[in-house]
């Protein structure tokens, strides 16, 4: 069993227990210790997004060099389509670099079922536990099928101000009597352009809590710029604080988002790291 696989099966496993990234066992920590106690326990890593400017290859190297293994894909990275031979190349480049996917997305879902079945049927086959989404109201029914049939998370994720799902309350009111599985992915920089406290998020979506894109912004406007973190209106120590309380689960994605000079960003997500590794370990030893 290549490490991805096993490591993947044994956040899956323990998640499934109720455990959280401070309950995995020590010979999961032990096959990524350095990343593990760099982050203080968290599984810190980053939207591919941020990388594409690069292609597929580029952007794996450039995780690589960051000395992350867990990336949240973006489709033009690795594009959605459930052919086995696809994925296994995809999935093979993954393991070269030591990076396993933490989830994917931003996808959109209607109450297509038999398009919607088909993106899980990719995930599945790809081995993605999480589905960042931005889901039209009428494909709750859908979704509420395929979580159950798949086993695999949906993750509502928030884009700002005017969008579907920016208000925390709003955004849980949707997914109210439907299976836990549809949750939700806290894009906090976009809670910042929203005027709402990032932190009070996390709380507030609790359990249902199966992503994260830890990203700041300037100003809490809908117009502004991305910084770094702990530079704009982002509590970083107050988050790590909160995925700790709120027991983030042990197979969530938690994802550096930097969407700043997409053609050369490396040392702006570097320093981002710093900000977050600081935080992170200082959280970790309370």
């Amino acid at each position: 069993m290549h490490r991805r696989t096993f490591l993947n099966r044994t956040l899956t496993a323990a998640a499934a227990a109720g455990a959280t990234w401070f309950d995995v066992p020590a010979i999961l920590a032990d096959t990524r210790e350095e990343s593990f106690k760099k982050y203080g326990g968290f599984p810190m890593g980053i939207q591919s997004y941020s990388l594409r400017g690069f292609g597929v290859d580029g952007a794996l190297e450039k995780i690589e060099e960051l000395e992350l293994h867990y990336t949240e894909m973006f489709r033009m990275h690795y594009p959605p389509i459930p052919d086995p031979v696809k994925i296994g190349e995809m999935n093979a480049k993954l393991e070269k670099h030591d990076i396993s996917i933490s989830a994917h997305g931003v996808q959109s879902f209607t109450d297509n079922h038999n398009q919607n079945k088909a993106f899980f049927e990719f995930a599945k086959k790809a081995g993605i536990r999480n589905i960042s989404a931005n889901p039209e109201p009428n494909s709750f029914e859908s979704l509420n099928k395929l979580v159950a049939e798949y086993d695999i998370r949906i993750a509502i994720h928030n884009h700002g101000p005017d969008a579907l799902y920016d208000a925390p309350l709003d955004a849980l009111k949707a997914v109210a009597g439907y299976d836990k599985r549809i949750g939700f992915c806290a894009d906090l920089g976009h809670y910042i352009r929203s005027g709402v406290d990032p932190v009070e998020v996390v709380y507030q979506l609790g359990d249902r809590l199966y992503g994260i894109h830890l990203k700041d912004f300037a100003e809490q406007k809908k117009n502004t710029k991305g910084v770094i973190l702990g530079r704009g209106h982002l509590d970083v120590e107050g988050v790590f604080k909160a995925m700790k309380k709120v027991g983030f689960p042990a197979d969530g994605a938690l994802s550096l988002e930097y969407e700043e000079n997409p053609q050369d960003p490396m040392d702006d997500i570097r320093a981002c790291l710093n900000v977050a590794a600081e935080a992170a370990q200082r959280v970790g030893k309370g």
